[in-house]
């Protein structure tokens, strides 16, 4: 067994490292009984008996070893308690190659599926996808400032958390988002709610000044020929309700019902946001919404996302069943529905200081449930044939 000096900082004699840097072991064992200490591979390992529950345990320590630059963790092994404590690094490491590489890919497919929005042909001139910026400008512009929404809040609250990762995909809009990740314990829900409605805030005021910018540029013309080719695909989008709004609000045509315009695809970059803003404030598990209601609510979230996934499934039946869509249309749903049952069974962050939210910040995230609602469309995209 390793010997620990118990004179106001833990000395493991294991392979000669100190435990100096750790808090102090008097302080540990108001809590935790300490009877084997060890630093390896730049973990600090305490072997003892809680004093306490094991949840007041961490409760209590976690901030003391968050001010020595660690973040801990009470775990079993073999039959022992152990707490385990990681160093903490906020802030970027060296040139994130990763992130760099994945947004260059994303500009790249945004701006091949931007082109077909533009009614252009990048297959035999792929030169033209360059006149797509404006479309890859709008979409890049709102993931962005979601993300480092999330980002910036991380860092406010001391919590580890990535660069955005983006990610290409050859789709209709050429991506499937980005995501950042949180590698560090939420110290309380003050931080989990506000890195949680950081994004979507932070991304809807993007995603109305694109909306804004886009209704104001010219649309684009259809090929009539394509329109009279008996087996050309259309691909139809669904308004969300602040779409509606913003452009009854500034007097712009959204030529629903004119098959031979349609929006500036600005305007596409826009509704992409409001759908993430959607997508991102279902209330499960990892999910923004996820993070908030359970800032909001506390366990009670749990029961809230069990339910997501039959709601989601329920949806996708009516409009398949009694609205007539296609399979098509309402497989979004689906996925979904799946999607949301893995994150609810996975269950939320948990924070490590669990009192309750204040009214301000209730109010606030009762208000960005309410404009997650108005990014809502029942059907996102049909493809008419």
């Amino acid at each position: 067994m390793d010997d620990v000096d118990r004179s106001g900082f833990g000395t493991a004699r294991r392979g000669g490292r100190s435990l100096e840097d750790g808090p102090p072991i008097d302080r540990i064992e108001s809590v935790f009984s300490v009877y084997e200490a060890s630093r390896k591979d730049g973990q600090l390992v305490y072997y003892g008996d809680p004093l306490t529950h094991p949840e007041r345990v961490l409760r209590e320590l976690w901030p003391v070893f968050h001010e020595r630059g660690y973040d801990v963790d009470l775990e079993t092994r073999h039959g022992e308690y152990v707490l385990v404590a990681e160093p903490t690094s906020v802030g970027i490491d060296g040139i994130p190659w990763t992130n760099i590489v994945l947004f260059l890919l994303t500009i790249g497919s945004t701006l091949f599926a931007g082109s077909f929005w533009y009614q252009l042909d990048p297959i035999s001139d792929p030169a033209v996808i360059w006149q797509a910026w404006p479309f890859t400008v709008a979409i890049l512009g709102v993931l962005s400032v979601h993300e480092m929404g999330h980002y910036v809040m991380s860092r406010y609250h001391q919590v580890d958390a990535s660069l955005p990762y983006f990610i290409p995909v050859p789709t209709l809009i050429g991506t499937m988002g980005a995501v950042i990740t949180l590698k560090g314990r939420m110290p309380d829900r003050k931080a989990l709610f506000d890195i949680g409605a950081a994004g979507p805030l932070a991304g809807l005021v993007a995603t109305v000044v694109a909306t804004v910018i886009g209704l104001h540029l010219p649309p684009v013309s259809v090929d009539p020929a394509l329109l009279q080719n008996p087996d050309a695909i259309r691909i139809e989008l669904g308004y969300p309700p602040l779409l509606e709004l913003l452009a009854a609000g500034f007097d712009q045509p959204l030529y629903r019902n004119d098959p031979t315009t349609g929006v500036n695809p600005v305007v596409i970059g826009a509704w992409v946001g409001m759908l993430v803003t959607f997508l991102n404030l279902i209330p499960v598990g990892q999910l923004d919404g996820g993070h908030i209601l359970r800032a909001m609510v506390g366990e009670l979230q749990e029961t809230i996302a069990a339910l997501v996934p039959g709601v989601l499934f329920a949806l996708a039946a009516y409009l398949y069943y009694v609205d007539g869509h296609n399979l098509n249309t309402v497989f979004v749903w689906i996925i979904w529905g799946l999607l949301t049952a893995l994150l609810a069974s996975r269950g939320p962050a948990t924070p490590i200081r669990d009192e309750p939210l204040g009214r301000g910040r209730f109010l606030l995230g009762v208000v960005t449930f309410g404009l997650g609602a108005l990014c809502f469309m029942p059907v996102p995209v049909e493809i008419v044939g």
